[in-house]
């Protein structure tokens, strides 16, 4: 089958003897003695005598580069031997013969021919020859000054390097390391701080992330080509609520129905006991917080009290109280060292563990009834302030940024990394706002029912991936974050 005229057959290349042969990061190998200059040899990709042959069942997989692909993960992996008998069976080359040339110059340091064999490959992007001729050259340099040999590396800048008209802040350091030896060791990238031959190698790694993929074929192209798949397939996924290390490669990825919670495990009081009863509120209690090691509990009276509790005796630890005010909402720390109240003035305040205030956060903060919550990273509080907005507030940065609804917000919920908000409203909708950088609304949610009672809905799934709800018609309803967008 047609194929690249390479000089010889990849299986007489296979068996040359090791020192014969350079074996380059991806696993492939190249002839060390090639007949004739580089300039003499035709730059042509490798293609099949059919042409555009096809492969596969959509007819979109050309099976040239399908089989060159293939070749290279075979070397990537170290099966050298396969990759070279998949290259003679196929008749389809992984690297055209001025390709193999290139690489060669380059792990040899033959960088003059590299320069040469670089400007005959075809390329018509001028840009890319004058990048990776720089790199060439760059390592041409600093390779003169390891020999010390200081006068050639001079005029490698001189003449060569510079002339590129490129990279004009770079020049500059090279020609610092001149002056200043000291200074070579910070100029140099980590792929020029090691061995020769590793540096060389690096080196070809850098030239081949320039080169156009059909010349080089970029390194891990079959891995990234399946795991970009297996991604889609898992996006696709409706059910998705499953380990990454749980999809095969063997079938279409598909979870069941029965990946998310659907039915009830418990249905009575059996099996339950009473642990604690905890008492000493004088109202309602509206507010409940588990601390970050479950080990306690806030409680929050209506317009009453805060209490801290100890989960495991049942024993109340702290109370926290304002004169002549009253608490309506409570959150902790994500360290569990302080905690946070809601105030019916409509301040916030933060509280050592003991009791004593640290700050408060006076203006129209808070509502009377009021969820709270603060980011991981402490530096956020979220408050309802206004019946038809929420409060972000930035401790540190002093900033305050507001999520603006045209309905009554009756609760809300924050995603554990932090970059989302679901929002219930009064009208039985659910809005899901990014807050990560610029506040935006993403979705809608709608389907629960609501008329006399608070609803709350929450993140859930391996990945938060899905939203469930609360609903008056005692249902629990369960949404893809991915598919419900109304």
């Amino acid at each position: 089958m047609g194929g690249v005229e390479d000089d010889e057959p990849a299986s007489k290349r296979m068996k040359l003897s090791s020192e014969a042969l350079i074996h380059l990061s991806n696993g492939s190998t190249v002839k060390e003695s090639i007949v004739g200059s580089s300039r003499d040899l035709m730059a042509r990709p490798p293609q099949s005598d059919g042409g555009e042959e096809v492969v596969g069942s959509k007819g979109v997989i050309k099976k040239v580069e399908f089989v060159r692909i293939i070749a290279k993960a075979l070397y990537s992996l170290g099966y050298i031997r396969s990759g070279a008998h998949l290259e003679e069976e196929s008749g389809i080359a992984l690297h055209s013969s001025i390709i193999n040339v290139f690489m060669r110059q380059v792990l040899e340091g033959d960088w003059d021919e590299s320069v040469a064999t670089l400007h005959n490959i075809g390329l018509t992007d001028e840009m890319i020859i004058k990048s990776a001729s720089f790199l060439i050259l760059e390592q041409k340099f600093f390779e003169f000054l390891d020999e010390e040999k200081v006068m050639d590396a001079l005029k490698t800048l001189r003449t060569e390097i510079s002339p590129l008209c490129i990279n004009h802040g770079r020049v500059r350091e090279l020609s610092l390391s001149i002056v200043s030896p000291s200074h070579c060791f910070t100029v140099r990238s980590p792929k020029q701080n090691t061995s020769r031959a590793r540096s060389r190698t690096k080196l070809l790694e850098e030239l081949q992330k320039l080169l156009p993929p059909t010349v080089m074929i970029p390194e891990r192209r079959l891995e990234h080509l399946v795991e970009q798949a297996l991604g889609l397939q898992r996006d696709a996924c409706m059910f998705h609520n499953s380990l990454d290390e749980e999809i095969s490669l063997f079938a279409d990825h598909q979870c069941a129905r029965d990946q998310i919670p659907s039915y009830a495990l418990q249905v009575d009081a059996n099996g339950i006991s009473l642990k604690h009863k905890l008492s000493g509120h004088q109202k309602p209690v509206s507010s409940v917080s588990w601390s970050p090691d479950d080990h306690q509990l806030l409680t929050c009276g209506v317009e009453e009290v805060v209490r801290r509790w100890d989960a495991p005796s049942g024993e109340c630890l702290s109370v926290y109280e304002k004169a002549g005010l009253g608490m309506v909402s409570c959150g902790w720390s994500p360290d569990g060292k302080w905690i946070f109240s809601g105030v019916n003035d409509k301040s916030i305040s933060l509280w050592e563990l003991d009791g004593r205030e640290l700050e408060c956060w006076k203006g129209q903060h808070t509502l009377k009834i009021s969820d709270l919550e603060i980011t991981s990273d402490g530096k956020q509080i979220i408050s309802i302030c206004r019946e038809t907005a929420i409060l972000l507030l930035d401790r540190e940065a002093k900033v305050e940024r507001f999520i603006e609804e045209d309905q009554t917000i009756t609760s809300f919920s924050l995603s554990r990394d932090n970059r989302f908000l679901l929002v219930n409203l009064l009208n039985q909708e659910i809005h899901l706002w990014s807050i990560e950088d610029d506040l935006k609304l993403v979705s809608k949610y709608r389907g629960h029912k609501r008329t006399r009672f608070i609803i709350r809905s929450c993140f859930g799934g391996l990945e938060q991936a899905f939203v469930a709800s609360g609903s008056e018609d005692s249902l629990v309803r369960t949404l893809n974050l991915y598919y419900i967008n109304l």
